[in-house]
Formats: structure tokens, sequence, C-alpha cells
């Protein structure tokens, strides 16, 4: 039986998008000229992290099941409905007495991290009388109420919690850009201010040559067309154009032979496209808007193609979207530089917010220099107090010896000196 090597296939099914194209470089692969490795026989494929914070957690977990011959079975068999609506999950009481024992053992580590990464927190602002198994509830990727044993409910709540986490993940990274764009945004208008007029001006029309001449660049095709694949079937493939099979080019670009196009595979045929508009060495690139170009065409695509919605492009789907008129006559696409990333409220919603922090972040360090001038004050008082102690103990020292009393030590108890 081979093993469930094909983990970029079985997990993107079982968790709806295990393997996200974290922070990956897509590299475009010519299938033509470099001759393909195969896979060798139980060997595990590295994934990249998904960014969730119970990865390690979902990765052991798949591992473990992988090694049951029946569970994989079922795997290999079951849509993407089957495993979302936890019919797949009633399996785990079919899986053999040894798989059990060490899903339940990984259950129990987890439960010990997440109990020891609460503990951290709440040690961190010295709170006491922890109700450990109250704020487990906050976790939605396993069965708090049963903290020993891994029971059929425990893999559903980790397929729900992954499926949300990750369908909320590109949400999220656009969120982050955007932020990123009024950032940049309103360090140009502070910058700005601490100017004169001339060197305002100056540095205004510098930043509209940037803006036209990052403009100016060829024809973006529009992502998943006709004309975009023929591009990279020509230039990144090295065939002729007038030769373009959507089937062949669908195997050529099926980097780890799977039956499908994943989201990283997708991403690489844009790499051509992107070249077009951004280039490191150019001042007036910018290559983290490259890559959030590069992800919504990724986005774009899996809209158009992928049918059933599981984040993976099969043969079928790829070739029913190459029968589409939106294939051969697509509408232009609008690069990031022909949009608006954000209205002037969303930047003023946006500065308000920045103030407020720093506001807060001020009256923090006051109040910080407050506590750091009061706690030298105790210590100059400190220090006082004991020179002035000490000066006393030398007196009364002296006094002693003046009337013939043995000195004092620095307790006050008599030092017996040793006759000679």
């Amino acid at each position: 039986m081979k093993r469930l090597s094909v983990l970029p296939q079985q997990c993107l099914l079982l968790m709806t998008c295990l393997l996200m194209a974290l922070e990956a470089v897509p590299i475009d692969i010519d299938k033509t000229k470099v001759k393909a490795e195969g896979h060798v026989e139980g060997e595990k494929v590295e994934n990249p992290d998904t960014g969730l914070y119970y990865d390690e957690y979902l990765r052991q977990v798949i591992d473990v099941l992988e090694t049951d011959k029946h569970f994989r079975e079922k795997l290999q068999t079951a849509d993407i409905e089957e495993i979302k609506s936890g019919k797949l999950s009633r399996e785990l009481d079919l899986v053999s007495h040894h798989v059990r024992t060490r899903l339940d053992e990984l259950k129990r580590q987890e439960v010990a991290r997440l109990r020891m990464l609460i503990k951290a927190k709440m040690d961190s602002v010295q709170d006491t009388g922890i109700d450990h198994q109250a704020l487990l509830k906050q976790f939605e990727h396993l069965n708090h109420q049963n903290p020993d044993t891994f029971e059929p409910k425990d893999l559903d709540m980790l397929i729900k919690a992954a499926t949300s986490d990750l369908e909320n993940y590109d949400k999220t990274r656009h969120e982050e850009f955007k932020k990123y764009e009024m950032m940049k945004e309103h360090e140009r208008r502070e910058y700005l201010k601490t100017l004169d007029e001339e060197k305002r001006k100056k540095e205004e029309s510098k930043f509209e040559e940037m803006k036209k001449k990052h403009g100016d660049h060829p024809k973006v095709h529009h992502p998943g067309s006709k004309d975009q694949l023929k591009e990279v079937w020509e230039e990144a493939d090295g065939l002729d154009p007038n030769e373009f099979d959507p089937k062949t080019f669908f195997k050529l670009h099926d980097v780890n032979n799977d039956g499908f196009l994943d989201e990283q595979e997708l991403e690489a045929l844009f790499t051509k496209e992107l070249e077009k508009v951004y280039d490191p060495k150019n001042e007036e690139d910018d290559m983290v808007e490259m890559e959030e170009e590069r992800l919504r065409m990724r986005e774009h695509v899996m809209n158009e193609v992928d049918i059933n919605k599981d984040r993976l492009v099969t043969l079928d789907e790829f070739l029913r979207a190459t029968e589409k008129k939106e294939f051969l006559e697509p509408d232009s696409w609008e690069t990031l530089d022909q949009q608006q990333l954000f209205t002037e409220d969303e930047l003023k919603e946006f500065e308000n917010h920045i103030s407020q922090q720093e506001d807060e972040l001020r009256k923090k360090a006051e109040e910080l220099q407050k506590q750091k001038e009061e706690l030298q004050r105790q210590h100059d008082q400190l220090q006082a107090q004991k020179q002035e102690l000490q000066q006393v103990v030398k007196q009364m020292e002296q006094k002693k010896l003046q009337q013939g009393s043995p000195p004092a030590g620095p307790g006050g108890e008599l030092k017996i000196q040793p006759r000679m």
C-alpha cells in the first residue's frame, strides 16, 4: 500500500487547504527540459507551515492517521463535503488501537502545551487562581472537556477549525496589505510636513514621477486566460505557441505529479506577468505589492476554475475553464497601480487610530518614567539612610574606643580583641 506521501493532496482535502502558499517563492519549471524526479516510495513530503498556532498538532494528527490502512483508504475516496460534514470523523472509531493510543498521547501533549501558554500569559500579568479548564474554551481545535483521549469529536473540531482559519487567511493578508499601504502614505505625508515649500514641491514631483514610471509597463494578461497561459507555454516552457494544448500544459505545471494544480503551482504561473510590473532593482517597484498582486491573481483563478472550492484544480476543472468564453476573450486585468487601495476617509480613520496608539504609548512611557524616578528616589533615600547609619556606627565605635570599650561589629556586636 502506498503511503500517503501525497500529503499536499490529501491534507488539502482533509483540512480544506492545509497547504497554503505562505511566503513561498514560486519557481517556473520547464518539464520539457528538466527530467522529473520520481517520488521515492514511502518518502515524506515536506510542506510549508500553515501559519496556524496549532500547526504542529495538526500535522502530527495527520501523520498518525495516515499510518492506519482503513482510514487512509476512506480518506482517498472521500469528497470535500464528506470531510467538512464530519462524516469522515466517525471513521475514527474503526482505526487500530495503537493509532488511537498515539492520538490520545498527542492530545494530552497539546492540552499540556495550551495550559503552559495560559499559565505564561497569566503569570505575565501576575494573575492568580487560574482556571485552566475555563480558559481552554478559547481553543476551538480540540474538545477541552475531555483532555485525555482523542475522539471523533476532536477530529471534527480540528477539521472545522483549520477550515475556518485557513479560509480567513487570504482575507487577513489583504487587510494587512491595506494597512501597509496606508502606513506608507501616512509616513510620506508626515515627512512632507517637515520640509520647506521648495523641498516639498521637489519631493512631490519625484513621487509623481516614480508613480508614472511604475505604471509604464507592458500589458498584463488576464490571469488564467489563454493569452496568459500561452505566454508561459512559450517563454517559460520553451514550446511553440501555435501548438498550445491545455491538457499538456496542465501536466507540465503539475510539478509534484499528484493530478492537481495547488496554490503554489498556480502562483508560479503568474511570475512572468508580475515581472512585467515589478523589478526588485527598481526603486519605484514595491515587492510587498508584487506579492499582493500574486495573491489576487491566484484568488481570481481559483474563484473561476475551482468548481468544488477545495482549493485544488483538477484536470477536469482546468479543461472546463478553457472552454469558457472568458478564457478566450477575458476582460482587461487591472494591476494594483490602477486601483484605489483605500479612501481618504479610511486613511483618516487609520491615522486617528495611530494617533490614539501613540498617545497610549506616550502615557505609558510617562508612567514608566515616573516609576523610574520614584524608584530612583527610594534608592537614593535608602542609600542616604545607609550612609547615615554607617556614620552613626562609626561615631559609636570611636566613642567606645575613647572610653576603653571594645569596638562594635557591623551589626552592633562587640568585637573582642585578642591579647598579644
